[in-house]
């Protein structure tokens, strides 16, 4: 079974900045694609962005140009989140798509003051 752990969350003022890790467990073998999606109270869960075993990155249009989505050449994912906004508050999830399965991480709470 693939465990994915997350690290990073935190309580930041509005305009600051955040660095969420997500390792998963076992070999890389078979990884298509990991990335990160958020739940904020009240919501349904949405894609933040991912990043395929080649390198292509997909945002959502809510994060583009302050996110970055980026793996190292094993199972680690990282998001850098700048400028952050209160409306950015939300459990962040790692998602792993590896061979014909989906995991998810707990989560991790990411909280902007304004």
């Amino acid at each position: 079974q693939v465990q994915l752990v997350e690290s990073g969350g935190g309580l930041v003022q509005e305009g600051g900045s955040l660095r969420l890790s997500c390792v998963a467990s076992g070999s890389n073998f078979g990884i298509i694609a990991m990335g990160w999606y958020r739940q904020a109270p009240g919501k349904q869960r949405e894609l933040v962005a991912t990043i395929t075993s080649d390198g292509n990155t997909n945002y959502a249009d809510s994060v583009k140009g302050r996110f970055t989505v980026s793996r190292d050449n094993k199972n680690m994912v990282y998001l850098q989140m700048n400028s952050l906004k209160p409306e950015d508050t939300a459990v962040y999830y790692c998602y792993l798509h590896k061979l014909l399965y989906h995991y998810w991480g707990q989560g991790t709470q990411v909280t902007v003051s304004s």
